[in-house]
């Protein structure tokens, strides 16, 4: 089993920065993409970026121009590097993860961390 936890939420105004963490519980091998997705307020989930084990990114929608994705698996852990925030990107950010073969490949879930954008 593998569970993720989630850090760096918070309220910020626009235009400002978020840095989000997510640490999971396993050993470095045992999880493969990591990712994060978003779901705002009356919308449905959406893939903000996902990261595999040897680190390359892919990003959801328009996220690429303003979001970085990045892992240290050292410390088995994710982050969301969020710039130029919108009061639209205001939603729940979760944090997902493939396990490896280990894990047979199952889908892990965070909790969900708030990030409210607004003057």
């Amino acid at each position: 089993q593998v569970q993720l936890v989630e850090s760096g939420g918070g309220l910020v105004q626009p235009g400002g920065s978020l840095r989000l963490s997510c640490t999971h519980s396993a050993n470095p091998f045992s999880v493969a993409t990591m990712g994060w997705y978003r779901q705002g307020p009356g919308k449905q989930r959406e893939l903000v970026a996902d990261i595999t084990h040897d680190g390359s990114p892919s990003y959801g929608g328009s996220m690429k121009d303003r979001f970085t994705i990045s892992r240290d698996n050292a410390k088995n852990t994710v982050y969301l590097q969020m710039d130029s925030l919108k009061p639209e990107d205001t939603a729940v950010y979760y944090c997902h993860a493939y396990g490896s073969r280990l894990l047979r490949g199952r889908e892990y879930w965070g909790q969900g961390t708030q990030v409210t954008v607004s003057s």
